[in-house]
């Protein structure tokens, strides 16, 4: 898992290159812009974004891991109780 890597891990890594084709002009000229008012390049820019999504678990293994909290702690809340308990707390 990237997270886990230590800070020695990730710089002995060899860095590699991944090419994404057929990006629309508008998406590309979208990004430069972004990048360019965050005071990055768009590789910079794009690269954040790209290490953010593969740090976190995707939707199908979050989940996973959901359900089997749920059955390890025997939890039986419904949704309504949940809201209920969240409204409460926003009182």
């Amino acid at each position: 898992m990237i997270a886990k890597l230590s800070p020695r891990m990730r710089s002995d890594c060899m860095a590699t290159t991944l090419t994404i084709r057929n990006v629309p002009e508008q998406v590309r000229d979208e990004l430069a812009s972004r990048a360019a008012l965050a005071g990055k390049s768009l590789q910079e820019y794009v690269l954040a974004f790209v290490i953010e999504l593969a740090r976190k678990p995707s939707v199908d293994a979050w989940m996973d891991r959901v359900r089997a909290r749920k059955i390890a702690t025997g939890s039986k809340l419904s949704a309504a109780s949940i809201l209920e308990h969240r409204d409460r707390e926003r009182g």
